[in-house]
């Protein structure tokens, strides 16, 4: 079932609170989606109830209407799209969806997209406008992993499908017609997350070709940590509290995803689900990140770009005041999606050619 804790577990939501003095601004509401966010809790509100099944909650997401921005290239048309397969350490066969231009030049750049949701939830289709757009570029190919969700299959094993994933890309580099030694890594949210973390075990173990890292509001740490984050005086992680009711994520639904992720004896300090806790945040590609500021997750991006810049990386952030978690959902409603869209792509582009 759905568990939602009548009070949040990990953020002490009874103290006094100040806002933060750097990052406290993001938090005030953009009019647009100050106007919507009722009418987008009121329809969220049958996928939360305490009585849904997990099995139903993960399909009611997968239900969910693509987000598509305008002039979304077509599928057969701009982007053709297949499906292929892989095994994974234990022999177990995820799969993989690619998009890519009709015409693709050979040797193209991969796109490696691991998927937003959780951990728990969604899809290749939940960042479909993304994945399409940049399919259609022409010289690259996005590979989108289906990796193994929680609660069926909780960390690490998430982890070890989307590492697994991107090995075999390389090592099938003439079947996928990339050239193995150009690579961008993709993802948003939880994908985020997997994505910080593929980078840095990728760093770790010598896997060649990344050639750069984008985050869209990613999750960084377990809100549990936040005070053994190193340097952690340097950073704001007050997010959590400041957002705790936030439109679309919030503090509560953000601690589900979290203990559905993670099994009791994993919930201990730990880079390979907790990215910002490493103490060697050195040595990694240029990285993109993106943040909303009416999103708990907010402070920990923020504080990731700051740590991974401090630690010599070329780093750009991008904060999207007063908008939820994940902006692209709401293409037609927020003209900063157009930005985005635009942003993404050129950082896609300056990195394939």
């Amino acid at each position: 079932m759905v568990y939602l804790k009548s009070t949040p577990e990990y953020t002490d939501t009874t103290a006094p609170f100040t806002p933060g003095p750097k990052n406290r601004h993001y938090s005030d509401p953009d009019p647009v989606w100050a106007g919507m966010v009722d009418a987008v809790e009121t329809a969220m509100a049958p996928i939360w109830a305490p009585e849904v099944s997990i099995s139903d909650f993960k399909q009611a997401w997968l239900a969910s209407p693509l987000s598509l921005p305008a002039n979304c290239p077509e599928p057969g048309k701009d982007v053709v799209i297949s499906q292929s397969k892989f095994p994974a350490r234990d022999g177990t066969e995820i799969g993989l969806q690619i998009y890519k231009a009709p015409n693709v030049k050979p040797d193209a750049t991969l796109v490696y997209r691991i998927h937003s949701g959780g951990w728990v939830v969604c899809g290749h289709e939940v960042e479909e406008g993304e994945n399409r757009s940049i399919g259609a570029l022409g010289n690259v190919v996005v590979v989108s992993v289906d990796f193994r969700m929680a609660p069926e299959y909780k960390f690490p094993i998430p982890l070890e499908d989307c590492y697994d994933g991107l090995k075999w890309c390389k090592a099938n580099a003439d079947k996928l017609g990339i050239n193995p030694e150009k690579i961008i890594l993709v993802g948003n949210s939880g994908g985020a997350n997997l994505t910080a973390v593929v980078a840095l075990q990728a760093r770790d173990e010598g896997l060649t070709g990344i050639k750069a890292v984008n985050l869209g509001f990613p999750a960084t740490c377990h809100p549990k940590f936040f005070d053994q984050v190193p340097n952690k005086d340097n950073y704001e992680l007050l997010s959590y509290r400041q957002n705790e009711k936030a439109g679309l994520v919030n503090t509560q639904r953000m601690e589900f995803f979290w203990d559905t992720y993670l099994r009791e004896e994993d919930r201990k300090p730990d880079w390979r689900h907790s990215p910002l806790l490493s103490d060697n945040l050195g040595g990694l590609p240029p990285l993109r990140i993106t943040a909303s500021g009416c999103d708990p997750l907010r402070d920990e991006g923020i504080a990731f770009a700051e740590a991974t810049k401090a630690a010599g990386n070329d780093v750009s952030l991008t904060v999207y005041g007063g908008l939820p978690h994940c902006i692209y959902f709401f293409p037609q409603a927020f003209k900063q999606v157009d930005e985005y869209y635009s942003t993404l792509l050129d950082f896609i582009r300056k990195y394939t050619d």
